[in-house]
Order: C-alpha cells, then sequence, then structure tokens
C-alpha cells in the first residue's frame, strides 16, 4: 500500500469523508458496473453501491489490510447483491402495451423480464485495475445485453464466482476469501457457471464478430437499420437481420427468434400506421436508439430505447426496453414537432 493510501485510510479511521470518497471514488465506476452485472438493473446497483459504501465507511476499522482496498470493497459489494438476490423476489412481467397493435403469436416467453440497460456513459472510467491474468473474457463482451441476460439465469452464487474469477480475474483463493467458502467449492462453483453460461447464450460460434464500436463497418450497417425503420420498409429491415435474429422487449416477456418471424412482428407494428424517428446513443458497450412515435399533429413522444447487437454485416439480436430509461441516456420524453 502506497504511503498516501495509508495516509488516507488513517485520515478515513479518523473520521474524515473527504478522505474515505478520495479512497473510495477510483473504484465506484466499477463497482457499479459489477453490481449491475449480477443485478440486470441499473437502479438496484446504484442502490447497492451505495450500501456498499455505507457498509464500507462503517467498517472502515475493521478492514485488516490483508488484501487490497479495492478486493475488500468487491467483497462487500459481491455479498451485497448476493443479500439483495436471496431477498428481492423479481419484478414481474408487464403485459402486452402497445396501443392499436396486435402482436403476432411469440416464439416463447422469456424468463429475463426485468433486465435494463446500462448507459455505455457511465462505463467509461469502469475498468479501474486491469482484469487479472486469469480472465477469460473481454470487459466489452462482459456489459453486453446476451452476456448479462444469461447471468441472470444462473443461481447467484454461480454468476458471483463467474464473475470475479471470469471477468475480474480474481484468483481462486481470494474468491473464497470474499465468499467465506473454500478453494474447492469456488472451483465447482465456476465449473458449473461455465456450463450453464455457455448453454444460456446459445450456439454463436457461427457468427462473425461484431465491427468494432465506432468502426465505419457498425456506422454503416446501423444507418441501414435507422432508414428500415424510419422508412417502416420491412424488405430492407429483413436484409439486415441474420436468420436467427432474437427479439425481445423486458419488461413484457414476449421473445421473436428468426427473421421471418421478427419481419412478421415488425409488419404488424408498421400497418397500425406508426411511424418512428431514431436518436442514437448506446447501451451495454452496443448501438441503441430513443425512439419516438410520430403523431399527427407533429409532436413526437419517446415509446422505448432500442439495443442492436451485431455479427458482421447483420443484426443478430434487437432488444426494446420501454421508455422509462430514456433520461438515463440524456433523452427527453418527447421530441419537438417537425
Amino acid at each position: 500500500m502506497s504511503a498516501s493510501s495509508a495516509e488516507l485510510i488513517s485520515r478515513a479511521r479518523a473520521g474524515d469523508g473527504d478522505a474515505f470518497r478520495d479512497l473510495t471514488e477510483p473504484h465506484r465506476r466499477e463497482l457499479q458496473v459489477h453490481c449491475y452485472r449480477m443485478l440486470g438493473s441499473l437502479q438496484d446497483a446504484e442502490d447497492t453501491v451505495q450500501d456498499t459504501l455505507l457498509a464500507a465507511w462503517q467498517g472502515l476499522s475493521g478492514y485488516a489490510e490483508r488484501a487490497s482496498l479495492r478486493t475488500w470493497l468487491y467483497r462487500i459489494a459481491t455479498n451485497r447483491c448476493l443479500n439483495a438476490l436471496r431477498s428481492a423476489g423479481r419484478r414481474p412481467a408487464k403485459a402486452w402495451n402497445v396501443p392499436a397493435v396486435e402482436p403476432p403469436e411469440p416464439t416463447r416467453i422469456g424468463e429475463v423480464v426485468w433486465l435494463e440497460p446500462f448507459p455505455d456513459t457511465l462505463l467509461e472510467g469502469s475498468l479501474g485495475a486491469p482484469p487479472g491474468p486469469e480472465a477469460r473474457y473481454e470487459q466489452s463482451e462482459a456489459v453486453s445485453l446476451a452476456f448479462v441476460t444469461a447471468l441472470q439465469t444462473l443461481p447467484s452464487r454461480q454468476v458471483a464466482v463467474l464473475l470475479l474469477r471470469d471477468v475480474l480475474g480474481f484468483r481462486a483463493s481470494e474468491v473464497a476469501d470474499m465468499l467465506d467458502a473454500s478453494v474447492e467449492s469456488v472451483n465447482s462453483a465456476l465449473k458449473r457457471a461455465r456450463v450453464g453460461l455457455e448453454r444460456r447464450r446459445g450456439p454463436a460460434g457461427g457468427r462473425e464478430p461484431a465491427p468494432a464500436p465506432g468502426s465505419r463497418a457498425e456506422d454503416e450497417i446501423v444507418a441501414k437499420f435507422v432508414h428500415a425503420w424510419e422508412s417502416a420498409d420491412v424488405d430492407a429491415l429483413v436484409t439486415l437481420l441474420t436468420d436467427d435474429v432474437f427479439m425481445s422487449m423486458p419488461p413484457m416477456p414476449f421473445e421473436y427468434v428468426g427473421h421471418d418471424v421478427v419481419a412478421r412482428f415488425s409488419t404488424y407494428l408498421f400497418d397500425a400506421g406508426r411511424r418512428f424517428d431514431l436518436v442514437p446513443t448506446r447501451a451495454n458497450g452496443q448501438p441503441a436508439f430513443g425512439a419516438y412515435l410520430r403523431s399527427p399533429g407533429g409532436a413526437r413522444h419517446g415509446t422505448g430505447l432500442y439495443v442492436l447487437a451485431l455479427a458482421g454485416d447483420r443484426i443478430c439480436a434487437l432488444t426494446r426496453f420501454d421508455n422509462s430509461v430514456l433520461p438515463w441516456f440524456g433523452l427527453p420524453r418527447s421530441l419537438p414537432g417537425r
């Protein structure tokens, strides 16, 4: 521990709130991402980080400094997340609520309906220390909607172990200490979590990788999607989709798989006379758009947020969230008339 860190800890233990903030602020963003991965909810993650920092402030006298302050904070945050998952019931699914649109029969009913998007602006500065050498996932992949959704289907303790080991790269002995468990139980949980995660994520082996964020290739596919969606051109939209494209819309449980089914859903939507303007943003490291419904009077009201997952020059997933999330992305509830 550096002399400056030791001095800050000493001052914080003496009740210096500013010293405590200086100690913990560099870790706040990465703790928020960690809690989001575990809980699938931005709001719950923010609450848990606040709870974590309060517990750290109150328990700083018991911090023995055997592990780094960062490791100690992850211990607190992870256990607060586990407590939250044990005590809180999952949010119920919402009924279909799109006026004048009768949806086609869904391919299936989703089980992860409480998922929320994570603004890319909050990812900036979220990588505190580099992941350990045993990490298996890139940080960008580990915040994607597909990854976070798959995590929510696993037992919570397996999620904690997988994130601490395979995403953050902590050693098995460190994770065992964080969870008050044996190394053997950590290794066993990790093995089961890896199998469960890959099964839940589904077959992606034949897909091309997504283009780099902000690259010309990403810009081109995004521009084509915007043109197709804003002009209600279902044929143009279908040419952009992979054969196994997946569409979901939490907190509504309807899920559609395959470009024919997604095309039929889009046809129902556009045939009802609904036309949209899209405002770009980013969520979970992926292209995203605030969707604004044009009204006959000229006003444009926000109806939701679309997040795209890309594979090569195609769209392999489209997730629609309701309009309550728009302010998280700095997007207004409505746009002025054109």
